[in-house]
């Protein structure tokens, strides 16, 4: 006796599902038109829609489970009481079936829409440009604040005299006469267990329908041209140095489908003495002992346009301590911007004066 659910490599507990999902991938694995002069791709291909055909049927499966075959007279992929059909594939639109000719005529559907390029009761697939990629340096404070650059990229774009039509200017398009303004056309291909009708993109038109009546000169009637092509990049602020930046439908443009995108890649120059942390920034400032000690006045440069700050040092300052400057860190996507975090860095003299050990002994002295 024939083991389907072997056959199609699913416990029997699959659920219809799983069964479909299995069936499609042998099918695609061992369709003939993919494996031509290979007999056993053909074999498996033929067990598989004998199995399918039997599972994917509640009632037949029902008979196969508890007789062992399609029906108690049971039954198999040569026909008779139970045996195979096209019909009897569940979830696939292999309407139209027929005899005729030595052979059986049925649309494959979306079964094999992916091998033939289409099927009957899905829109062909619309073609799509090639993605690309730029590299941007961006100095410290654009990253921070976010910026504007203006590229120059060399790629297959829209034409500019036709307006990616195609047609020469003022000729106007008309019907394409392949496939009568439909834009696919029927394909008829003979294997092993019939004919196959399927449906694919016309050449012709490329799927538009139309043609122009007059090529335009530029593009020779495809739509699109190299060239050079000028792009605006907009920079969010706080980006980080290795992000990517998206731009839909900026890549390569393609004859009657829809343009790649294109990928900017950030490159963020380093800064002299500040660093992101989050939608902070950070710096370090070195401190004299006696600013550590009595308190004092820095001034910082800060980013463009922020300007100068005059940072007071606390008395009593510890090496390592942080001073938080509110509001003059990174902005967020609601407007507001992250801190300036400054870490102190206490300078110990390497020589003392004799008024200056006079003095720190007096310290001492006080218990300090």
């Amino acid at each position: 006796m024939k083991d389907y659910y072997k056959t199609l490599g699913v416990d029997k507990s699959a659920s219809k599902d799983n069964i479909k999902k299995a069936f499609r991938k042998l099918a695609h694995e061992h369709h003939p038109d993919k494996n031509k002069n290979n007999p056993e791709s053909a074999q498996k291909f033929k067990e598989a829609s004998e199995a399918y055909s039997v599972l994917s049927d509640d009632s037949k499966r029902q008979q196969y489970d508890q007789f062992g075959s399609a029906g108690p007279g049971g039954g198999g992929f040569n026909g008779g009481a139970g045996g195979f059909n096209p019909n009897d594939f569940g979830g696939f639109d292999f309407s139209g079936f027929q005899q005729g000719n030595g052979g059986v005529e049925f649309d494959l559907g979306d079964l094999f829409g992916d091998l033939f390029g289409g099927g009957r009761g899905r829109q062909a697939r619309q073609q799509r440009g090639r993605d690309i990629s730029i590299d941007i340096s961006l100095s410290f404070e654009e990253s921070i604040f976010g910026a504007e650059k203006d590229v120059i990229v060399s790629k297959t774009s829209s034409c500019l005299t036709c307006e990616g039509s195609g047609a020469a200017p003022g000729s106007g398009m008309e019907t394409c006469k392949i496939c009568n303004g439909k834009g696919k056309v029927n394909e008829t291909r003979r294997s092993f267990i019939g004919v196959f009708n399927t449906v694919k993109v016309c050449e012709n038109c490329h799927g538009k329908g139309q043609v122009p009546k007059e090529k335009c000169p530029t593009c020779h009637g495809h739509g699109v041209v190299d060239r050079q092509q000028e792009i605006s990049v907009k920079i969010p602020s706080g980006i980080e140095d290795g992000e990517m930046v998206r731009l839909n439908g900026m890549g390569e443009a393609v004859s009657a489908g829809v343009p790649g995108d294109m990928y900017v890649r950030i490159h963020v120059k380093p800064h002299l003495y500040l660093r992101k942390e989050g939608f902070n920034l950070v710096t370090d400032i070195k401190a004299k002992l006696t600013q550590a000690i009595i308190g004092g006045e820095q001034t910082i440069k800060l980013l463009a346009p922020d300007g100068d700050l005059i940072l007071k040092i606390p008395e009593g300052a510890n090496n390592g301590d942080i001073l938080r400057i509110k509001g003059k860190g990174v902005p967020n996507e609601r407007g507001k911007r992250g801190d300036l975090l400054v870490r102190i860095n206490i300078e110990m003299p390497r020589k003392l004066s004799k008024t200056a050990k006079k003095a720190i002994e007096e310290l001492r002295n006080e218990g300090l």
